[in-house]
């Protein structure tokens, strides 16, 4: 199966496609995009203004694998429902990404 995170040095790169203003905060599961690329589909409640959209994803993200947000950097696509996100690549945070996308190796 596809991950739509990929190890980077020290970090990990997530894929991300967010819908903002879809009701709950909530991550739907992974999903292959028509060009072939595997992303974490993710929602928030939050309007995509002024950048609040992009902290109620990392804000999200942060409880879903028990790191602290300061932590997480949004590194593309902060105007975009595409977003790669730069996470520590710290002690259990590829098993807790791993149960989260439901990857099996």
């Amino acid at each position: 199966m596809n991950r739509p995170f990929r190890i980077a040095g020290a970090y990990i790169l997530l894929a991300i496609r967010l819908t903002p203003k879809g009701g709950r905060d909530a991550l739907d599961g992974i999903k292959v995009l028509a060009d072939g690329q595997c992303v974490l589909c993710a929602r928030v409640r939050a309007a995509p203004e002024d950048g609040a959209a992009n902290d109620a994803l990392l804000k999200l993200l942060s409880k879903a694998l028990d790191v602290p947000a300061s932590r997480l950097s949004l590194v593309s696509g902060q105007t975009s429902r595409l977003k790669t996100v730069q996470i520590p690549a710290c002690e259990g945070v590829l098993t807790r990404l791993d149960a989260l996308c439901g990857a099996r190796d």
